[in-house]
């Protein structure tokens, strides 16, 4: 029977920029009147699900190797050379090589997929990204029978990436799925946002995404991908083994050692907004728990 991906979010999730900043003045205006109380505003938000706008998008960022603090990225990412760039796809696949990303980009099917983005530090947001099938890609290459899962490798340029000039993690950051996470329809590779080239902060000119996992799975700027029959060593996982496991799903049952998962901040929610419940794999649980059924989902964490 053929999957078919039913994506439960729309452009009402994601509102263009535009509409977002004249939406806040409206909010701010009628606040200022004393027009809307904080009751009445939160419940609108709530019943609007707050959309995240451009700004939120690619100035509130995780990318260490422009720096650890949240701006961080935007203020140094323009550093990056991204053209042209090249990936290498090699391992267990049928046509080993150096694709550059004009190549893969003429090749491709270029889609908008709008997905949440749940952090492992518990904020989320909702992105529209632009891209195409991470299974596209890999049959392109052409996966062997053997191959079990696919490693990924972040770019090092410690001329361009200010932040690999210490020792957060063991550069670089390298990242990986099990073979069937990778083929899944929900799991792309993102080029753009809001259909405009993804910035060098959010991971350009191409990075990973998988949905129901935590936003650090989904690697950025990535020059290979390898095909393997062993689990593939992550960068979290190596530094931090007994906090970072090496699937990370999204799973308000099991909290982080430090925090609790239960709940998430929305980035871009605005004052009242509070937190949300954290959804199991992010809502997406109907598309990907059977890719997990007989697993202990707290031994693999």
């Amino acid at each position: 029977m053929a999957y078919r991906w039913k994506n439960t979010l729309t452009r009402a999730d994601a509102t263009p920029y535009e509409e977002y900043v004249n939406r806040r003045q409206l909010m701010g205006g009628a606040i200022g009147l004393g027009l809307v109380g904080a009751a009445g505003m939160a419940r609108a938000e709530d019943e609007a699900l707050v959309p995240n706008s451009w700004d939120d998008i690619t100035q509130y960022n995780n990318f260490y190797e422009f720096g650890t603090g949240k701006g961080d990225p935007a203020k140094n990412a323009h550093m990056l050379t991204t053209e042209p760039w090249t990936v290498v796809i090699d391992g267990m696949v049928d046509a080993p090589g150096d694709y550059s990303m004009a190549q893969i980009m003429e090749t491709m099917t270029i889609e908008e997929r709008i997905y949440r983005l749940r952090c492992v530090e518990a904020w989320s947001m909702v992105v529209p990204w632009n891209g195409f099938e991470l299974a596209d890609l890999l049959n392109l290459a052409g996966v062997q029978g053997g191959a079990k899962y696919v490693a990924f490798e972040t770019a090092l340029r410690k001329d361009e990436m200010p932040g690999t000039r210490y020792p957060v993690i063991d550069w670089p950051y390298v990242e990986g799925l099990r073979l069937d996470e990778a083929m899944h329809p929900l799991t792309i590779m993102a080029t753009g946002i809001y259909g405009k080239p993804i910035p060098n902060q959010n991971g350009a000119p191409m990075r990973l995404v998988v949905p129901w996992k935590y936003g650090f799975k989904s690697i950025k700027s990535i020059v290979r991908i390898t095909l393997t029959d062993q689990e593939p060593p992550t960068a979290w996982n190596k530094a931090l083994g007994h906090e970072y496991g090496f699937y990370s799903n999204v799973n308000p049952n099991v909290d982080h050692p430090r925090w609790s998962q239960a709940t998430e901040r929305v980035v871009g929610g605005g004052l009242f907004a509070g937190r949300q419940d954290t959804l199991m794999f992010n809502g997406y649980e109907d598309e990907v728990a059977s890719l997990y059924e007989g697993m202990d989902l707290r031994e693999n964490f």
